[in-house]
């Protein structure tokens, strides 16, 4: 089938180069030139595992494309997604111009039957603005709007699309039905098919639950540490239970990125629209802020005073396997150490190009043992699996003390206090 993707970021790019790789014609839209001659050359503006790869395989087949007119992919595409920016705004709400703005370029350029897809993260009714604004540009233009929400984890997220647990369609006419159902058959995964406040609804619904597990378990962890407990091990017997499960039960300093910050604050805003305070998530929002506080006690507690004290970062990225830096707790936390006087030196695999900008006052580093010279701690705030296998008695040799805070768990505590380290990791 030809399908357009209007918007080359995160989500439209990895959605349109893995329609690609089933067998369907796609053209992705992007608005920065630049970006889209990068791409044309085979240069992809994001780090993703496997991505790469796929991207110039399939515009090597003639199956993905690359251009700046909406105009031509209107046309040569009977399904366009919509997979925009929809960033947060300072009141909680996300801001929809972009939305909107896609919405009438694609309105001007329909002449016939077309489904126009939601596939940006929106605010339930989203949807129907979208084919109030289309209607409003076009008057009588014979579309469907469908709301096809995205269930993507970054540094995963070409997996999740090619093996995805389910696929939602929330359609406003069963004629769009089909032809969704099309798009998808190659992936083999259960369809859901709702209405489209349902399926705008859905996303919310289930990356705000996500969040209150890790906001729950982090709760749960600084219980352990006051008992002595091990939250590990409570989590490893809550996950257990097929009712619950093991995956977002990870304490460390919190959850960030692109998503759960952004989609927990709409989703707030939008039941206290709706009439209905959704108090639960209010606290799931403290708790995550809580505990970025939590962590940086731990590190004054060790060092008294921040001022002039050097300390090691691993880890920019607001989680392992991605170079994004979006609402990055890790970046958050290195902001208040050099607010707090700190000298840092940092390193990220993949992040530290991106996070330059966000705190200039760091100094990056070509490699991960380099943090530690002359340093009065070291903090882990990335999980990259690959700083497991770090020199970590090389590293501690390197420090000025063996202070290591580990938020995220990373390390096996025995070993690294038998290394000689003063070791201190989230609930454990």
């Amino acid at each position: 089938m030809k399908l357009a993707i209007v918007g080359s970021g995160y989500v439209g790019l990895v959605t349109g180069t893995c329609f690609a790789e089933v067998g369907h014609q796609v053209i992705c839209v992007d608005n920065d030139l630049k970006k889209v001659h990068q791409l044309q050359d085979g240069q992809i503006p994001i780090y993703e595992p496997g991505l790469e790869e796929l991207v110039k395989k399939n515009v090597a087949a003639g199956r993905l494309s690359f251009t700046a007119s909406i105009g031509d992919a209107v046309q040569q595409s009977l399904v366009i997604f919509i997979a925009v920016p929809t960033p947060p705004q300072p009141d909680g709400s996300v801001d929809l111009s972009f939305v909107e703005g896609v919405a009438r370029e694609i309105a001007v350029h329909i002449k016939e039957y077309r489904i126009v897809v939601d596939k940006s993260t929106v605010p339930v009714k989203t949807g129907e603005k979208v084919a109030q604004t289309i209607n409003r540009y076009n008057p009588g233009a014979d579309i469907d709007v469908v709301s096809n929400p995205e269930f993507l984890r970054e540094g995963s997220a070409v997996e999740d699309l090619m093996k995805p647990d389910r696929i939602v369609i929330g359609v406003s006419s069963e004629r769009a039905v089909a032809p969704m159902k099309e798009i998808y058959q190659p992936f083999h995964a259960p369809i859901l098919v709702t209405d489209l406040n349902s399926a705008e609804l859905i996303k919310h619904a289930a990356n705000s639950f996500l969040a209150l597990k890790i906001s729950y378990i982090n709760a749960v962890a600084a219980i352990c540490e006051a008992s002595g407990a091990n939250v590990e091990r409570v989590a490893d017997g809550m996950g257990a239970d097929k009712r619950i499960g093991r995956a977002f039960l990870n304490a460390g300093v919190g959850y960030g990125g692109s998503c759960f910050p952004k989609d927990i604050s709409a989703f707030i805003r939008i039941s206290r629209e709706l009439g209905y305070p959704f108090h639960l998530l209010e606290e799931v929002e403290k708790i995550n802020a809580n505990q970025k506080e939590r962590f940086l006690k731990k590190v004054r507690e060790a060092l008294w005073i921040l001022r002039n004290k050097k300390i090691g970062v691993l880890g920019l990225a607001f989680k392992g396997n991605t170079d994004d830096v979006r609402s990055s707790v890790a970046i958050e936390i290195v902001k208040q150490l050099l607010a707090e006087g700190a000298e840092v030196r940092a390193f990220d695999p993949k992040a530290m190009e991106k996070a330059e900008s966000l705190v200039p006052g760091a100094k990056m580093v070509e490699k991960a043992e380099e943090v530690a010279d002359g340093a009065d701690a070291l903090l882990v705030l990335t999980e990259w699996t690959d700083f497991k296998s770090l020199p970590w008695l090389a590293i501690k040799k390197r420090m000025l003390s063996p202070l290591l805070f580990d938020g995220r768990n990373l390390l096996n505590p025995e070993e690294m206090r038998s290394l000689g380290f003063t070791y201190t990791s989230i609930g454990r």
